[in-house]
């Protein structure tokens, strides 16, 4: 600003880069909903009237501005930035070229390579063997541990979604930083007392009550093709031994060719087709033909009697939501022991769900898991309201920071830190 700026002017200038300093790290500097259709989050509108009410009345000016930033671990993000944006100008890199997988014991001109990678990424890399060129047992120990960081499967084979990790740049890690600070900007300052954070950036979940963790868990969520968004809702109960309607989409693209295959094809795994959505009169397979039915129009109603191979297992968790995904068990539980659980259609599959609606519950309304079981085994479809609702979040956060600015990454599968990165005003 010009020395002799008009006061008037001087002031106006101020008060509009207070508020729009103020609105940008206490809301978001982006719109959300904006960035991306799998994107639905209730993000909040700063109001101006109420931030420069605010900054007025403040004792200590700077004090009040300290208090705008969201806590948790926001304030370790920040100094993970800090401290990647000094790595830039200083850190080397090196490529790694893709190929076939590399496997312990193998021997490869990108071993030594490799060695050099991990040494730059700061973990402690041992000396090489006789043979430098050998992928040796010492240095898959390290490769495991980087995989396990990253949320990888930890198997030490250095196969195609390994390079693609260990070759991301350090301006994509901080563009990372940046898109999960805005991220955290966009949730309420306060989560509230009682709620559920999944987070299918690194596969987790967590539920909060009375302000502490009460029980966490793996989750698996959607692919790449099929993610899982990013939303609010409230989960109010559960039903057990549920069917599963088949989504329309999913029974013409995945479904349709196997009835086309064979019309008794799903007969097997309890499924039954319905001449429609409206009402329940059951449709013999075999009457159809089905190479005249198009993918995108599949006119049937397919559903999955209840029971152990039901994909949505044998606990299911409604919440509202545009679109149409659930928590819920799943017959598929050796899929939990990948490290990079995305294998549904969006969905969100919970580790031992009854362990989950015990702590819910914590002892009130008379909740006895050992009751549940029963019904769960019995075979009937029951309905249990919870105590009081449970606020769900959903999130997709790639990077997290211990206090001291530490950051952890994952692998930004979704490809959304970059869209967020790509909509933020440039200063």
């Amino acid at each position: 600003m010009a020395p002799d700026a008009d006061p008037t002017t001087a002031d106006a200038l101020l008060t509009a880069a207070f508020v729009s300093y103020a609105s940008d790290v206490s809301t978001g500097r982006v719109r959300a909903n904006r960035i991306d259709k799998e994107i639905s989050i209730d993000q909040r509108k700063a109001d101006r009237a109420d931030l420069l009410k605010a900054a007025a009345e403040a004792p200590d000016f700077a004090a009040y501005l300290a208090t705008l930033p969201p806590k948790g671990d926001y304030p370790g993000l920040q100094k993970a930035l800090a401290t990647w944006r000094d790595k830039r100008a200083n850190a080397a890199f090196t490529s790694l070229p893709e190929g076939a997988a590399l496997k312990p014991g193998m021997i490869d001109a990108r071993v030594p390579l490799l060695r050099k990678r991990l040494g730059e990424l700061e973990f402690k890399v041992p000396e090489p063997g006789p043979v430098v060129d050998q992928y040796d047992e010492a240095l898959a120990a390290v490769v495991k541990s980087y995989q396990e960081t990253k949320g990888l499967t930890v198997d030490g084979v250095i196969g195609a979604k390994t390079v693609r990790s260990l070759n991301i740049t350090i301006d994509e890690r901080i563009g990372q930083i940046v898109a999960n600070l805005e991220r955290r900007r966009w949730l309420p300052e306060d989560l509230g007392s009682r709620y559920v954070l999944v987070n299918a950036g690194d596969y987790s979940m967590v539920f909060v009550d009375v302000g502490k963790v009460a029980f966490q868990s793996l989750v698996i969520v959607g692919t790449p093709k099929d993610p899982t968004p990013e939303i609010q809702s409230v989960m109010r109960g559960f039903q057990t031994n549920p069917f599963w309607t088949v989504p329309q989409s999913i029974a013409g693209e995945e479904y349709l060719p196997l009835l086309r295959r064979d019309p008794s094809a799903l007969t097997a795994g309890g499924f039954r087709i319905f001449e429609n959505w409206s009402d329940d009169t059951e449709l013999d397979p075999n009457t159809v033909d089905w190479s005249s039915i198009h993918p995108k129009a599949f006119p049937y109603r397919i559903r999955q009697n209840s029971g152990a191979s039901n994909a949505l297992g044998y606990i299911f968790f409604p919440f509202a939501n545009k679109y149409g995904i659930y928590m819920h068990d799943t017959a598929s539980r050796w899929l939990f022991t990948e490290g990079s659980r995305n294998f549904s259609h969006g969905c969100i599959r919970l580790l031992n769900p009854l362990d989950f609606v015990e702590k819910v519950f914590n002892g009130r309304n008379n909740f006895s898991k050992e009751r549940v079981r029963q019904v769960i085994d019995s075979g009937q479809q029951a309905h249990y309201t919870f105590p009081e609702p449970v606020t769900l979040y959903v999130t997709y956060r790639t990077v997290t920071a211990d206090a001291g600015g530490v950051a952890t990454f994952r692998d930004d599968v979704y490809g959304r830190d970059r869209l967020v990165v790509r909509a933020m005003p440039r200063p």
